[in-house]
Parts: C-alpha cells; structure tokens; sequence
C-alpha cells in the first residue's frame, strides 16, 4: 500500500504519514480471524518455540491476555507464530486474539468505555498513537522501559533501529515495532547497464544528474506532484538533518512548532539542495501532475532514473515491475560529501492499555517479542523491515528488505524520528514545496509561508 493509505493510519488528522510496505492497499484487503482465541487445542499443538525464543527466567503469568492487532498487507502469519510460542512458555495464560483488517474500528467502543484488551499493535485505518496518548488510553512505561529486557535478556531499548517517540515530552507509551524509510529508488540493473554509480552525497548526485542529462533518455528525478509529501519525506526531511549536522533534535523542534525552525540555517541549506536540482532540470517536467502509481510507473519504464518513495513501492508495483528491474534504495541523497545517511523512517507500534487487565502479561509479551530472532521472522514473513535490529543476510527476506537492513544497522546512517505535524500544516508545506521545484516560490517565500502558517497554529492552540 502507498503512503497515500498510510497517511490515515499513522499519521491520522495529524500527520501525513508514511506505511508501510502493505502490498497494493492489502489493508483492506487481508483477511483476519477477529476476536478468536489464539489458545485453541491445535494452535498450541502447532506453535513451537523456535530455537533461539525464550522465556524470561522466573515469569510465571496466568488469567486472561487479550492482543489487539490489524491485519493488513503485512498479513497475521508473524503474529501467529509469536502468540502461539509465547503460549507455549506460558500455558496457564489464557490468550485471546482480537484481530483483523477492520479491528480497529471493531474495537474502539471498548476503548471508549475503558474495557480495552491489554496489549495493542497500533496500525492500519483507524488507528493512531499519538491519538491514543492525547485520550490517556496507553500505560505510561517510561521507567519500566529503561531496564526492561527483552526474553534473551539484551536491553529492550537496544534492540530497536528507531527509539519510541515521545509524544508528551520525557514519556514514553509505545514502541515501535515496524519500520520503514522514505527514501530515493534507483534501477540497479539500469545503472549497471549504464556504468553509473548511485551517489554517496550530493556533489556525487549532481554529477551523476549532469551525465543523465546528457545521456537523453531519461530524466533525472520525478515526484508525485500530486501528494507533495512523497518529496518532502524522501529528500527535504533527511537534508534537514543532514544540514543540522546529524542532530535530530531539529525534526523535535518542527514537531512542537517552535517559533523560527523554518528559517533555521539547516532548513535555509536543506531548500537550497532543492533549488539546485531545479536549477540544473532534474526534476521531470510532468511530475507535478502525477500522483504516486503514475510517477513510480513512469519511473519503472526509465523515463526517470531516480524517485523518492517508500519501502512499500516495490510491493505496491509488483505487478508492473518490468522484467530484470533490480530496486535500488539509498536512505538519503542530500548529505554533503563524506556525510552520513539519514533514514527518515515511518513505524507503527506497539503498547498496553492503560486499563490493562493484565498489564505483567502485556508487559513481558513486550519483551518477548523484541528479539533477533523475531525481528528476522518479521522480515520473511512480513516481507518487510522490523524496528528490531537483526542481521538478515541469512534469512529468506526480500533483497530489498536486507539492503534496507543494511543502511539501518550501519554506523554510517542516522536514524531520524518522523516529522509529526498538524495536518493543517502538513498541507501547506506540501504546497509550498511543490511551488518550489516549479520555481513558483523563493526558498525565502518558502520559509515565510510555513512561519507564518504555523504561528496560525500555535495562536490556535494557546487560545
């Protein structure tokens, strides 16, 4: 499914966002059980522990477990093999799995009324953590988060690509469990074909650019003109933390609206790599026309040899993916030269009502699940990428997936937190960005209309 789907899950009325690798909108299309109990004769009979899973040592839970989880392109295989081994570990716990692709509908009266189950994977339509906060509906595990451990009794915390967001500050309520990147795609075999090498930075970029050009078949960069967001999460965001020096406190100042980040210096910087492409005629003519299906289409039949996307891109266009196209990801482009990338992620996660019933059971499910092994059966399962950090060299995940793993487990890249912005705002700065690569607007009339738009908006809020 594209990020245009996504928007609405992750990011709700909040946030454009960005997920995930769902297989041509297979949120509404996977089929799931909904509240069936995961406990059943021949789901205990079938689930094993794997070799590597554990239990933590002393642990000892019974009484009713209630899971929560969407069922979306990602499909349930994952989630029923780590239930069923957790059962295994725990047979006096009596689970439940509330699931499917419409749960979160299904279940938001019993969150209302304060009756939630105990455990929630937070994604698919519907669904949003931040909302979730707002309501007090999560436990607060900032402490317990600081020591726990997973089951192979490694620091929970130091398993993860990207660290949990903190949506009231200094709090944590959720981890995430999924991670994706925007990013900027390429045609391996194109570019062997062609003798090109993907770029490291941006002068590499440029130079690469001017060759496209000069070669005549193709051009350099097209976009989704259409929802602007594709470029702002795929080149503009990661720039911005590049050009902060790979602080990324930055993105935690867009995020609580300070007075004056637009007009920051790495912000002035990170518009200018944009003008430079625009200068120099990379951006292809009709991208601000297209939306997402038809710029990637257009880029699989190389009338482009670059798109910022996301990780979801290759199974979105599995059916229009030319024979012999080999994806290509680079997490960033914009980094100066012998700079690192910046991955600018989306995640979806995971966390334990407030009004748990059995908050010792949610709490080490949690723990159970963050282990390499787990992120490396997420991975072929799912075919996707876990926030859980694993080598998967070995496993049978998608190449893409692996070269994606490869960047994020990497001293060379800096994982960024997600760009969390009112809706309102969401808007106007995929306006103004899209201005921009036209050649409509100055960076300086960038900066001036996402000041101004968001000073709209603190004066709301502080009302």
């Amino acid at each position: 499914m594209s990020r245009l789907f996504r928007k609405t899950m992750t990011w709700g009325s909040v946030l454009l966002m960005l997920t995930l690798v769902l297989s041509a909108c297979g949120g509404s299309k996977e089929k799931g059980s909904e509240s069936s109990p995961a406990a059943s004769p021949k789901a205990s009979e079938s689930a094993k522990p794997s070799e590597s899973a554990s239990a933590p040592e002393g642990v000892k839970l019974t009484g009713d477990f209630e899971i929560q989880y969407f069922v979306g392109g990602y499909g349930d295989a994952w989630w029923k093999e780590v239930i069923g081994e957790f059962q295994q570990f725990h047979p006096d716990l009596k689970i439940k799995e509330s699931a499917g692709p419409k749960i979160n509908d299904q279940m938001k009266p019993r969150w209302i009324q304060g009756s939630p189950p105990d455990f929630v994977y937070i994604d698919g339509a519907g669904s949003n953590t931040r909302q979730m906060v707002t309501d007090d509906q999560l436990l607060d595990i900032t402490d317990w988060f600081k020591t726990a451990q997973n089951s192979d009794g490694k620091l929970l915390s130091d398993m993860l690509i990207a660290q949990p967001e903190e949506y009231q500050a200094g709090k944590v309520h959720a981890v995430p469990l999924v991670f994706g990147s925007w990013g900027t795609f390429y045609d391996k075999a194109l570019f062997k074909d062609k003798g090109w090498e993907a770029p490291k930075d941006f002068e590499s970029f440029l130079a690469l650019g001017d060759k496209i050009k000069a070669d005549g078949q193709m051009s350099v960069y097209i976009h989704t003109g259409v929802y602007p967001y594709y470029i702002n999460g795929g080149l503009l965001d990661p720039a911005i933390v590049a050009m902060n020096g790979y602080d990324t406190s930055i993105v935690k100042k867009i995020n609580s609206l300070e007075a004056g980040v637009w007009s920051s210096e790495p912000v002035k910087k990170a518009l200018d790599k944009i003008v430079q492409m625009r200068d120099k005629g990379f951006f292809d003519k009709g991208s601000p026309a297209l939306n997402h299906t038809d710029s990637q289409s257009q880029w699989l039949q190389h009338k482009a040899a670059f798109i910022p996307n996301g990780l979801w891109v290759e199974s979105e266009m599995a059916n229009d993916t030319p024979a012999g196209f080999d994806f290509g990801f680079l997490p960033s482009i914009t980094q100066d030269n012998g700079g690192k990338y910046v991955a600018n992620p989306y995640v979806a996660t995971v966390a334990i009502a407030k009004k748990a019933k059995n908050p010792d059971a949610a709490k080490a499910f949690l723990q159970f699940l963050y282990t390499e092994a787990h992120g490396k059966s997420w991975a072929e399962l799912s075919k996707a990428p876990s926030n859980i950090k694993a080598d998967l060299e070995a496993t049978n995940a998608p190449a893409l997936t692996k070269e994606a793993s490869r960047f994020y487990n990497s001293d060379s890249t800096v994982v960024s937190p997600e760009v969390v912005i009112p809706e309102e705002l969401v808007t106007e700065r995929n306006n103004a960005t899209l201005a921009l690569t036209k050649g409509d607007i100055t960076p300086e009339e960038w900066i001036d209309r996402m000041e101004k738009a968001t000073e709209k908006i603190r004066s709301k809020e502080n009302k």
